[in-house]
């Protein structure tokens, strides 16, 4: 048998438990001060869920199999899908407006690459029934406010934003036909990833002319929407795409976030379903891949019965943010850490020292106790291994006369304390 899991998959050791829990604490608490409920679901979904979304190419990046009553199920590759089927199922009966968030663990058969594995953890905050770009502005909001608290600032990392629309009227201001604007919107996402040579002739498979390649190529180079809105004007098209992109800089700006955002009209997400808005944030040094996406889908939940729901949501994974913070000296020293190690002197005492172990975790203390035979220096230093604040030795003579002995292992001091004092209130000793 080997030793590691199946390629791409993850062991999490106790030590990558304790940094996995802590980035999962921080994405918990933003959600829950930004008003976002947790939900949750079954890791194995209906493999046609997928299929609805992403059309029959997603199955080949599917873990998927036929289970023993014969339906096709498959490991969730993401959470969206899920997300619907579940607001379905709820009909009108859900109060709207909801914002909602799960740490959910996703499956997705892949090549791999830095940042990207077969088996990762996806922090998904979605909300539903707002129509105006509040609902973007919020996710911004609460995604940023967990960066802030990993340690990362503007100087670290940028939000890069832009509005489907936006790209969608320039394609039709530049006379490329509607039905190669998702060709077209795939090859514009490559941009960065791909050269530019590789770039063009990806626009020339999709029939785009030299001409209108040169152009569009110009605007991705725009800072500002006052060209977007100039051309729309000028070609009498509808400007909501720029009055939506102005009003959310407005509200980021009234968040106080407006630092890490910027106008980047390449950002158009290669997923067809997204209708407005769209982000990416990614680090400033360009050296790994998007932090966290997303943006505004208001069709896609009526594609599984839930009806027309304008709504808003944000990916974010955990392999990618980790790596930054590693790379930036940002992941934390996180050691196992006891408030109390017992050590009884023999097995006589391991009664009294039974009762007094569930007497400190009954009141709340990380308490352990040396549960084989040892003499009193391997005792030692096995409170050591495990960071004990403070080690309880029992000792015959100090038991009969009521006391007990606390060793503070880095001071290297200790002191005898009355056991009815000591339990009255441990914290004191710590």
């Amino acid at each position: 048998m080997q030793g590691s899991p199946p390629r791409g998959m993850r062991d999490f050791y106790p030590e990558q438990m304790r940094i996995q829990n802590w980035l999962f604490s921080h994405w918990r608490e933003s959600a829950h001060r930004y008003g976002f409920e947790e939900y949750n679901s079954s890791v194995v979904e209906q493999e046609e869920l997928f299929v609805l979304k992403s059309g029959e190419e997603i199955v080949s990046q599917l873990f998927n199999f036929e289970d023993k009553g014969g339906r096709r199920v498959t490991l969730r590759p993401e959470m969206t899908p899920t997300f619907a089927r579940m607001i379905a199922a709820k009909g009108g009966a859900l109060a709207k407006p909801l914002k909602w968030f799960s740490v959910a663990q996703c499956f997705r058969y892949e090549r791999m690459s830095r940042g990207r594995k077969r088996e990762h953890y996806q922090w998904n905050l979605d909300v539903v029934g707002v129509p105006e770009v509040t609902a973007e502005a919020e996710l911004l909001a609460v995604a940023l406010d967990a960066l802030e608290g990993l340690g990362l600032t503007a100087k670290d990392v940028a939000v890069r934003i832009s509005h489907r629309g936006l790209m969608g009227a320039v394609l039709e201001a530049l006379g490329v036909p509607p039905e190669r604007w998702a060709g077209v919107f795939g090859v514009i996402d490559k941009r960065g990833k791909e050269s530019e040579g590789q770039l063009w002739k990806l626009m020339e498979a999709q029939e785009v002319p030299e001409t209108t390649i040169r152009t569009l190529f110009s605007m991705l180079d725009e800072k500002t929407i006052d060209p977007f809105s100039a051309l729309l004007e000028e070609k009498g098209l509808s400007t909501e795409p720029v009055e939506d992109l102005r009003t959310l800089f407005g509200y980021l700006e009234a968040y106080g976030i407006q630092e890490y955002c910027e106008f980047a009209p390449s950002i158009v997400r290669g997923l067809p379903y997204y209708t407005g808005i769209v982000f990416e944030c990614f680090d400033r040094g360009g050296k790994f891949r998007a932090v966290f996406g997303g943006g505004r889908y208001d069709n896609l939940l009526e594609r599984f019965g839930a009806g027309a729901l304008p709504s808003a949501g944000l990916g974010f994974g955990d392999v990618v943010i980790q790596e930054i913070l590693q790379d930036k000296g940002l992941l934390p020293g996180l050691p196992r850490r006891v408030d109390f190690f017992l050590v009884p002197y023999s097995r006589d005492e391991r009664g009294q020292a039974f009762r007094t172990v569930q007497h400190l975790r009954k009141k709340g203390f990380c308490s352990d106790l040396m549960l084989n035979a040892k003499k009193l220096k391997g005792a030692l230093r096995e409170g050591a291994r495990l960071g004990a604040k403070r080690v309880v030795l029992l000792l015959p003579e100090e038991l009969e006369q009521g006391l007990l002995v606390l060793r503070d292992l880095e001071a290297g001091e200790e002191e005898r304390i009355a056991e009815r004092e000591f339990l009255a209130d441990p914290g004191r000793f710590l």
